[in-house]
């Protein structure tokens, strides 16, 4: 399947627009001043690698004839990142408010996310150079 990463990134783009609003308006009263930290730092993130997405896509799109594989990967890893990493700490700083302090497995789901933020821009790392198309 081939994936449109720009159209992914105006997606992710705009559920971090959505979680960002959301922690502004509607949480303040709801979680602790720690928690909207918390939830802050998952915005943050999501919003950052929203754009690394939209790089890759961008990317894929100017540079039709390169190889694109670690690219696609790259994307791919970000996109993981964004649910593990930003959906993991939305849902730790809410599990007061959504009674779900008993979901023990969201903790560990954070650090991964991170590996796979790490992975993303490792992979841009190696990805090779365009081909001169002239």
């Amino acid at each position: 399947m081939k994936i449109n990463f720009i159209k992914l990134a105006a997606v992710v783009g705009m559920l971090a627009v959505i979680f960002g609003a959301f922690g502004a308006h509607s949480l303040q009263d709801k979680i602790s001043v720690e928690s909207i930290k918390i939830f802050e730092t998952g915005v943050r993130y999501h919003f950052y690698h929203c754009f690394a997405i939209l790089f890759v896509g961008l990317y894929r799109q100017q540079f039709s004839n390169a190889p694109d594989k670690l690219l696609r990967y790259a994307g791919w890893a970000f996109f993981l990142g964004i649910l593990l990493f930003s959906g993991s700490l939305y849902l730790l700083a809410c599990r007061a408010w959504f009674d779900i302090a008993h979901w023990k497995f969201l903790g560990p789901l954070t650090p991964i996310g991170g590996l796979f933020f790490i992975i993303g821009w490792g992979l841009l790392v190696f990805q090779p150079r365009p081909t001169d198309t002239k």
